[in-house]
């Protein structure tokens, strides 16, 4: 019976995790966000666990136009059922916490996960139906075009960048459900007088927040050259010697034949510095290596001509760049001192 008991440091958890999902009932749990040149401040949609909010008197209006079904909370089944789920699931953390039962916890856990993926998928079910069943009579239709938006992350849709994130209620669940995981793993690791059983948990447990850390973190996309367009003059990027590329802190890379536009693109103030992540310069002597600014050694010389008159250029090492150099009239540049 020992053995079924978790700890005090677990139950007071579970309790805190039980009133923190009663508070998703009362913020968003999900949002999506539009961005457009002819929106600079942008359009929201809010999931609330009842309700959907935010800008969608307006996103109905644009949506009509491509034949797209209007939101409205009342369509959804989800709206009523979800806050039943949602109260279930608090009573149920604050109940385990209070008996302080281990398989209770475990059966939580489990029950817990289920649920995550079913409104996972009910979620891209939804988003499929919206983006996929359009009006044949709708008064824009590009062939093969659909607009479902994406799961997670970014998605272009037209002049339309979309981003669809966890909201406030979201992370609210994601951390609980971190929590929970991790209390699970720590009972039963308390309980377990294996030494290889212990440090394979650990490293286990290591391994997954190290991934999940790596998940999160923006990366550059390779840049494809002949086919991506520059995000500045909208011309196909034909030199991948002179391609450049930032990420923004949400995920969304922009693209650019060469700093000429990079540096124009900047100077717009379309994105503001504080939103970008990081800067990407193509390897000169190998454009499919992409270098981050910190590493990459920069070099300028009118030696060097790109597509739109950038004379900036990029190597990955000082031989590399000493040798491609030689006959250059110019000079090495640190990209802090040069950007906007």
């Amino acid at each position: 019976m020992k053995n079924n008991r978790i700890s005090t440091n677990a139950r007071i958890l579970l309790v805190a995790c039980g009133l923190a999902l009663a508070a998703v009932l009362f913020t968003p749990m999900w949002r999506i966000e539009l961005n457009a040149p002819q929106y600079p401040e942008g359009l929201n949609l809010l999931i609330y666990a009842d309700r959907l909010a935010g800008n969608v008197d307006i996103i109905n209006g644009l949506n009509h136009y491509i034949g797209m079904k209007t939101l409205h909370t009342g369509d959804f089944i989800e709206f009523t059922l979800l806050p039943f789920i949602i109260g279930f699931f608090a009573l149920a953390f604050i109940t385990t916490g209070i008996l302080g039962k281990r398989k209770w916890m475990n059966l939580l856990l489990i029950l817990f996960i289920c649920f995550g993926i079913t409104a996972m998928i009910d979620f891209w079910r939804w988003e499929y139906n919206y983006g996929h069943n359009l009006d044949p009579n709708a008064a824009i239709i590009v062939p093969g075009m659909a607009y479902q938006p994406p799961l997670i992350g970014f998605k272009q849709l037209l002049n339309f960048g979309a981003y669809s994130v966890p909201d406030t209620g979201g992370w609210i669940f994601v951390g609980v459900g971190l929590v929970l995981l991790l209390m699970v793993i720590w009972e039963w690791w308390r309980n377990r007088k294996n030494a290889k059983a212990r440090s394979l948990v650990t490293k286990t447990v290591a391994l997954a927040l190290l991934l999940s850390l790596n998940s999160c973190t923006p990366k550059p996309e390779p840049i494809a050259t002949g086919k991506d367009n520059c995000s500045f003059c909208k011309m196909t990027i034909s030199d991948g010697r002179f391609s450049c590329e930032f990420v923004t802190k949400k995920g969304k890379p922009y693209k650019f034949d060469d700093t000429h536009c990079l540096l124009a693109f900047l100077n717009t103030k379309f994105i503001e510095q504080k939103d970008i992540h990081s800067y990407y310069f193509a390897d000169f002597n190998a454009p499919s290596n992409l270098l981050p600014s910190g590493k990459a050694l920069l070099y300028q010389s009118t030696c060097f001509k790109g597509p739109m008159n950038g004379n900036l250029v990029a190597f990955s090492d000082a031989e590399g760049m000493k040798k491609t150099t030689t006959a250059c009239n110019g000079s090495q540049v640190n990209w802090e001192q040069i950007k906007p």
